[in-house]
Protein backbone atom coordinates (compact mmCIF):
# COMPACT_ATOMS: atom_id res chain seq x y z
CA UNK A 1 0.00 0.00 0.00
CA UNK A 2 1.60 3.70 -1.14
CA UNK A 3 2.50 5.72 2.24
CA UNK A 4 -0.23 8.05 3.84
CA UNK A 5 0.58 11.55 4.08
CA UNK A 6 -2.42 13.68 4.98
CA UNK A 7 -4.28 16.39 2.84
CA UNK A 8 -2.91 19.36 5.01
CA UNK A 9 0.56 17.91 3.87
CA UNK A 10 0.16 17.37 0.09
CA UNK A 11 -1.98 20.72 -0.40
CA UNK A 12 1.27 22.56 1.01
CA UNK A 13 2.98 20.47 -1.71
CA UNK A 14 0.31 20.55 -4.37
CA UNK A 15 0.04 24.59 -4.67
CA UNK A 16 -3.10 24.55 -6.69
CA UNK A 17 -4.72 21.94 -5.05
CA UNK A 18 -6.84 22.58 -1.57
CA UNK A 19 -8.02 20.16 1.04
CA UNK A 20 -11.68 18.91 0.98
CA UNK A 21 -13.20 19.94 4.65
CA UNK A 22 -14.51 16.83 6.49
CA UNK A 23 -12.25 14.06 4.94
CA UNK A 24 -8.87 13.24 4.28
CA UNK A 25 -8.42 14.70 0.55
CA UNK A 26 -7.95 17.25 -1.45
CA UNK A 27 -9.31 18.79 -4.70
CA UNK A 28 -8.84 21.43 -8.05
CA UNK A 29 -10.73 22.66 -10.70
CA UNK A 30 -9.70 22.40 -14.24
CA UNK A 31 -10.89 25.06 -16.90
CA UNK A 32 -10.36 24.58 -20.54
CA UNK A 33 -11.19 26.18 -23.67
CA UNK A 34 -14.11 23.81 -24.65
CA UNK A 35 -15.37 20.38 -24.15
CA UNK A 36 -12.79 18.44 -26.55
CA UNK A 37 -9.97 19.47 -24.57
CA UNK A 38 -11.50 19.18 -20.89
CA UNK A 39 -12.58 15.87 -22.49
CA UNK A 40 -9.03 15.11 -24.04
CA UNK A 41 -7.39 15.71 -20.52
CA UNK A 42 -9.80 13.34 -18.82
CA UNK A 43 -9.07 10.64 -21.52
CA UNK A 44 -5.39 10.85 -20.57
CA UNK A 45 -6.10 10.94 -16.85
CA UNK A 46 -7.92 7.89 -17.23
CA UNK A 47 -5.28 5.91 -19.23
CA UNK A 48 -2.71 6.66 -16.28
CA UNK A 49 -5.25 6.43 -13.76
CA UNK A 50 -5.50 2.57 -14.96
CA UNK A 51 -2.18 2.03 -15.40
CA UNK A 52 -1.11 3.05 -11.78
CA UNK A 53 -4.67 1.35 -10.68
CA UNK A 54 -5.47 4.44 -9.11
CA UNK A 55 -8.81 6.66 -9.65
CA UNK A 56 -10.06 9.47 -9.70
CA UNK A 57 -13.74 11.12 -8.66
CA UNK A 58 -14.34 13.65 -10.63
CA UNK A 59 -17.06 15.19 -12.76
CA UNK A 60 -17.27 17.24 -15.94
CA UNK A 61 -19.17 20.17 -17.17
CA UNK A 62 -18.23 20.88 -20.84
CA UNK A 63 -14.86 22.95 -20.19
CA UNK A 64 -14.63 22.09 -16.25
CA UNK A 65 -13.16 19.01 -14.50
CA UNK A 66 -13.68 18.52 -11.17
CA UNK A 67 -11.25 16.55 -9.76
CA UNK A 68 -10.89 15.14 -5.90
CA UNK A 69 -8.11 12.27 -4.71
CA UNK A 70 -7.73 10.02 -1.78
CA UNK A 71 -6.54 6.58 -1.61
CA UNK A 72 -9.99 4.57 -0.49
CA UNK A 73 -8.11 1.77 0.74
CA UNK A 74 -5.75 4.27 3.25
CA UNK A 75 -8.91 6.20 3.90
CA UNK A 76 -7.15 9.54 3.28
CA UNK A 77 -4.62 11.05 0.94
CA UNK A 78 -1.48 8.84 0.06
CA UNK A 79 1.55 9.38 -2.47
CA UNK A 80 -0.62 7.59 -5.01
CA UNK A 81 -2.23 10.77 -5.13
CA UNK A 82 0.18 12.75 -4.92
CA UNK A 83 1.78 11.50 -8.12
CA UNK A 84 -1.88 11.27 -10.18
CA UNK A 85 -2.28 15.42 -9.20
CA UNK A 86 1.33 15.94 -10.24
CA UNK A 87 0.37 14.26 -13.69
CA UNK A 88 -2.38 16.17 -14.08
CA UNK A 89 -0.61 19.46 -13.07
CA UNK A 90 1.87 18.44 -15.95
CA UNK A 91 -0.32 17.96 -18.48
CA UNK A 92 -3.11 20.59 -18.24
CA UNK A 93 -3.07 23.41 -20.39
Amino acid sequence: MAEKIGAAKAAEELKKWSVVEGRDAIHREYHFADFNEAFGFMTRVALRADQMDHHPEWFNVYNKVKVLLATHDADGVTTLDLELARFMDSIAH
